[in-house]
């Protein structure tokens, strides 16, 4: 496979699961976004926890859907999340479903 190939296919796959999202975000309330993933839940609790020096938060979320290519089964029953890092979490509205401007055709 040479690196058009490679690129036109990895283009495909972010469509496609972009087409997914696209389809399933209507059943979900809230986005969530961390460091290393993207959610769409229906219940969502964020919880800052304290340690001596530091604090790190801990993300629970269920019925769930991952953004992620290389899942099978993007469907989750619960989620839980332990991080250092931001976590942003929104009420989903519908003007949401506008494409990526990184996934749009050149039509």
């Amino acid at each position: 496979m040479d690196e058009d190939e490679f690129e036109d296919y990895d283009r495909e796959v972010e469509l496609a699961l972009y087409k997914e999202y696209r389809d399933i975000v209507g059943q979900f309330r809230y986005v969530v976004e961390t460091e290393r993933r993207f959610y769409l839940a229906n219940e969502v609790t964020l919880e800052r926890k304290d340690t001596e020096h530091d604090f790190y938060f801990e993300l629970t979320m269920n019925d769930v859907w991952v953004w992620d290519v290389y899942r099978s089964d993007r469907f989750v029953k619960s989620v839980r999340v332990l991080t250092f890092k931001d976590v942003n979490v929104e009420e989903r509205a519908d003007k949401d479903l506008e494409l990526p401007k990184e996934l749009a055709l050149d039509e």
